[in-house]
């Protein structure tokens, strides 16, 4: 039986729930649609949710992977792209996009206007929300399909899936090989860390954290606390009142954030992470001035400053990435049941 403790925090998160909901309808005036194609689409359907800003090269091997996986339409937030992404988007039939000109930060980093969709779009429908620099894999991905998971998990009452960030880097200085748009990331990312990660039970959320990897030992190797989370819940099975809480890393009710509970023998995934493509030396001298990508980016100016000198990530972990069955033999996915 739950104590009081446990009452007021459920009674406390199901009102953050609500303030998030609120703060979402309140930025439906910074969301304008551009090309609405997923009118009259049926129930049941898998629909990718994700917000952009001048991804070009990465998003057709994005599109294509996922359709590939199953997403039946794509709903995108172009948050003042000028590199072609809005122009290559507009060309794409199962994209339906909208603009927003707002701020990244003061949006939450895009969940208030994901949730803002999710909460028309998504309900009766498995809502996978994605950065564009995440790429989708689990065990058997290459066999079976976002479908057959998402059944899977239907019929055994399991409302989300998750999916740990694994950062790819290349076998040498970020930058310094080159990527042609459509070819496979690990074409140019061939590497990954294999162990050293941490995970760790947060109980206000029900979840459990993840860090570690290449972005840890290099960068926040003096302050640990401060490396990116890397756990997520991207696949949810969308009600009404759902949220996101912070990105895809933590969703209420949180119920959904127990994914990764080993006692429940779920399937887990990977999403394969794509930051270290050789665009990130550009786009981190400008991250740095934009500052909308962290809540406090005082602590990441080091960061930034590190990533425009093109390092060399690979160490003692590293290894190279072979596919999804390498990923579950070394733990980093679980199988569970399915």
């Amino acid at each position: 039986m739950a104590g009081a403790g446990e009452l007021w925090l459920a009674y406390k998160l199901r009102w953050r729930r609500r303030r998030y909901l609120a703060r979402a309808f309140r930025k439906r005036r910074e969301l304008t649609a551009v090309n609405l194609r997923l009118l009259g689409m049926p129930r049941n359907q898998i629909l990718c949710f994700s917000t952009v800003r001048n991804e070009a090269a990465r998003l057709p091997y994005f599109l294509d992977h996922h359709r590939a996986l199953g997403v039946d339409h794509f709903l995108m937030v172009d948050n003042g792209s000028d590199d072609g992404t809005a122009a290559y988007l507009a060309q794409q039939p199962d994209v339906s996009t909208w603009r927003a000109d707002g701020s990244y930060k003061a949006s939450r980093f895009g969940v208030d206007w994901l949730n803002r969709l999710q909460s028309i779009y998504a309900p009766g429908n498995w809502a996978l929300t994605l950065d564009a620099d995440e790429i989708l894999t689990y065990p058997d991905s290459d066999k079976r399909d976002l479908k057959a998971l998402s059944a899977w998990l239907a019929q055994r009452g399991v409302d989300s899936f998750g999916a740990m960030m694994l950062d790819l880097y290349p076998d040498g200085p970020i930058g310094a090989a080159s990527y042609t748009p459509g070819q496979p990331i690990t074409d140019v990312l061939t590497h990954f860390d294999a162990w050293d990660y941490t995970w760790e039970w947060q109980p206000k959320f029900q979840n459990i954290s993840i860090r570690g990897g290449p972005r840890k030992r290099t960068f926040f190797a003096d302050a640990p606390d401060h490396a990116p989370h890397l756990h997520k819940v991207p696949l949810v099975r969308w009600r009404r009142g759902m949220a996101y809480a912070s990105s895809a890393h933590l969703a209420l009710p949180r119920r959904l954030n127990n994914a990764f509970d080993a006692r429940k023998e779920l399937p887990t995934g990977v999403l394969l992470h794509s930051k270290f493509l050789p665009e990130v030396v550009a786009k981190s001298a400008e991250e740095k001035t934009r500052a909308e990508h962290f809540t406090h980016p005082d602590r990441y100016g080091d960061y930034y400053d590190r990533l425009v000198q093109g390092p060399n990530l690979m160490g003692p972990p590293s290894q190279r990435y072979e596919g999804p069955a390498q990923l579950e033999a070394l733990g980093l996915m679980q199988r569970g049941r399915w």
